[in-house]
């Protein structure tokens, strides 16, 4: 395919599915409910960790985690007592369980008891810095660093340090990071650049992407979510993320 005719797909995608329309089938619906920054940080940051399986049940078990949290995920972190905690027990979702969730608590209550938001992390150290690998990193060293994390929540978090795609972390910055006038990303932190994000590569998006011979690299790993992010970048350097929501609404529609 031709590079006008490629751009010209992408865009016209792109305009079909960032639309308000979107929200409501899609995980991003979880922290629309919300109005406050670490409600929203919070919210989405649960249900993009959640993002396994089919998108509804996603919506289900992320809403029925809001409902434990009262609805107030934010006042529940900073204010819960042992007996809310001791509420959640039956809460799960495939392999997330209550040792993941009791640390996730934990992390949150710890790091929002010094910092307003998640947004600090995440800043690349580096200044000019191409990506938010390194700032990825930096989240995954500071979330495995407390004394009491269990080694079995690593699972859940990605890192570009252990060859991920970071697919949820990914599809989060973009929630947090991307703005633009549809408001389906909320667009909340202003000191990451939408041209630093790199594209959340799920089923979908890989497959979209193959087809218009956009990835090359066969595994699916930091590296080839980078390779994706820098040719989507040829047809808009500023933000290439906003391609996510074409390859992704095509590859559900094919």
């Amino acid at each position: 395919m031709e590079f006008d005719q490629l751009f010209d797909l992408l865009e016209r995608n792109y305009i079909k599915y960032n639309s308000i329309s979107f929200i409501e089938s899609d995980p991003i619906c979880v922290p629309h409910r919300f109005s406050k920054l670490q409600d929203i940080e919070i919210a989405g940051f649960f249900s993009a960790t959640l993002a396994w399986g089919l998108r509804k049940t996603i919506i289900k078990k992320s809403m029925e985690l809001m409902a434990l949290f009262d609805y107030s995920p934010y006042d529940f972190i900073i204010n819960h007592t042992e007996q809310d905690l001791k509420s959640l027990k039956g809460f799960k979702h495939r392999t997330f369980n209550y040792t993941d969730l009791l640390y996730f608590i934990h992390f949150f209550n710890q790091f929002y008891a010094i910092n307003e938001s998640l947004e600090s992390i995440f800043i690349p150290k580096e200044k000019g810095a191409a990506s938010i690998k390194s700032g990825i990193i930096d989240f995954y060293k500071l979330f495995i660093s407390d004394e009491y994390f269990p080694t079995r929540t690593g699972k859940h978090v990605a890192s570009p340090s252990k060859k991920s795609a970071c697919k949820r972390i990914n599809m989060f910055l973009r929630w947090m990071v991307r703005k633009d006038s549809m408001g389906v990303d909320f667009g909340l932190w202003g000191r990451i650049k939408p041209s630093q994000l790199i594209c959340p590569c799920d089923v979908h998006v890989e497959r979209e992407a193959r087809k218009l011979n956009l990835i090359s690299r066969k595994q699916v790993n930091w590296d080839m979510a980078e390779e994706l992010t820098n040719n989507l970048k040829k047809f808009d350097s500023s933000d290439p993320v906003k391609y996510d929501f074409a390859l992704f609404g095509m590859g559900l529609d094919n």
